[in-house]
């Protein structure tokens, strides 16, 4: 069997290696956000703003979490999928960002992508879900 052919073998790890990236990504900038927690409305941060800041500061690890552990992945991807639409939606429709440059939506983009892959792929074998679930 040929090198291509056998690649198959790798998807996995493969799965790991997008999980770990996808997963370290949404814990390292959910856990940025935990100052939100002290900080007070203001003109630049209205309440709204900061309370959906709050949110994210508790569901970006979580998130995150379960898709490095692969512990109710699919869930959790989903959920990510969701947060990185509305950054999206943030940066386009209300700060007018392009999709490149200063503060710009290419890494919310690649972040959609994959939460929208394992969702639809799963965690791989290498999980806490085929551990705990079968699957």
């Amino acid at each position: 069997m040929g090198f291509f052919s056998r690649l198959h073998e790798l998807n996995d790890w493969a799965l790991l290696a997008l999980r770990l990236g996808v997963g370290i990504t949404f814990l390292v900038h959910g856990l940025q956000k935990r100052a939100m927690w002290k900080a007070q409305p203001s003109a630049q941060m209205p309440a709204s703003l900061l309370g959906v800041l709050r949110l994210l500061s508790v569901a970006e690890p979580l998130g995150g979490l379960a898709v490095l552990t692969g512990f109710l992945s699919q869930l959790a991807a989903a959920g990510l999928a969701i947060v990185m639409m509305g950054a999206i939606r943030l940066k386009v429709a209300v700060l007018h960002k392009r999709f490149t440059g200063d503060g710009g939506w290419e890494l919310d983009f690649i972040l959609l992508a994959a939460a929208i892959a394992l969702f639809i792929l799963g965690a791989g074998q290498l999980a806490l879900d085929r551990l705990i679930f079968g699957v």
